[in-house]
């Protein structure tokens, strides 16, 4: 029984880099059925909870300060520093100019009074001149898209008249001072008369504008 251990004991130490094993009591060999490096499965802890607030969080609310009469830039500074972000501005004399540089124009209106309290994330629009510029009484927007019918575009600018216009549409401006200058910035220019007449039906024909500078009185 002693030299069957022994030999179990040997062939173990040979073979022992391929096959883990051990001799018994009963001189057999028998492999090791643990295996190593096994990770145990955590167990999830019991009674745990998720908390989750399932409550909507209300948007913050604020005071809209007053900007008219400030300079535009100047007032979305102002805006951002109170919480504002969600900015834009429009030409009040409804002329349809783009603000490039915002240090060149001046706030007379905006579309939420002052005092009134709403939320940060809302849109405040500036309606604004020129600073050489007088403020209208009430804010002049431009045209409204032609929905199949010609709009009046008397006193407004080529450019609000033409952007009121289907893309597709046929348009010829003349300069109503007999002149034949070019009209090369359209937002400079006012309509003196049109045609077709407001109110036409517009199924695709071409129309004309004849125009003069805003300084100048039509003909």
């Amino acid at each position: 029984m002693r030299f069957h251990i022994i030999s179990a004991a040997v062939l173990c130490a040979a073979a022992g880099a391929l096959v883990g094993c051990n001799p018994d009591t009963t001189g057999h060999a028998r492999a090791d059925s643990t295996p190593t490096g096994s990770a145990t499965p955590a167990t999830p802890a019991t009674g745990a909870k998720e908390t989750t607030d399932d409550k909507p969080t209300e948007a913050e609310r604020k005071a809209v300060p007053d900007f008219v009469g400030m300079g535009l830039q100047s007032a979305q500074d102002a805006a951002q520093a109170a919480g504002f972000y969600a900015l834009t501005s429009h030409d009040a004399l409804g002329r349809d100019r783009l603000q490039v540089f915002d240090r060149n124009w001046k706030v007379c209106g905006q579309n939420y009074e002052a005092g009134k309290t709403i939320p940060v994330s809302t849109r405040l629009d500036f309606a604004a001149v020129k600073l050489a510029e007088s403020c209208p009484a009430k804010d002049e927007k431009a045209p409204e898209a032609a929905r199949g019918t010609m709009p009046d575009f008397g006193g407004k600018s080529v450019k609000a008249a033409r952007a009121a216009l289907d893309p597709s549409t046929s348009l010829t401006v003349n300069d109503a001072s007999g002149s034949d200058r070019w009209i090369l910035v359209e937002s400079n220019w006012k309509v003196c008369t049109q045609s077709p007449s407001t109110g036409t039906a517009l199924k695709g024909q071409p129309v004309t504008l004849n125009a003069v500078k805003f300084d100048e009185t039509c003909p």
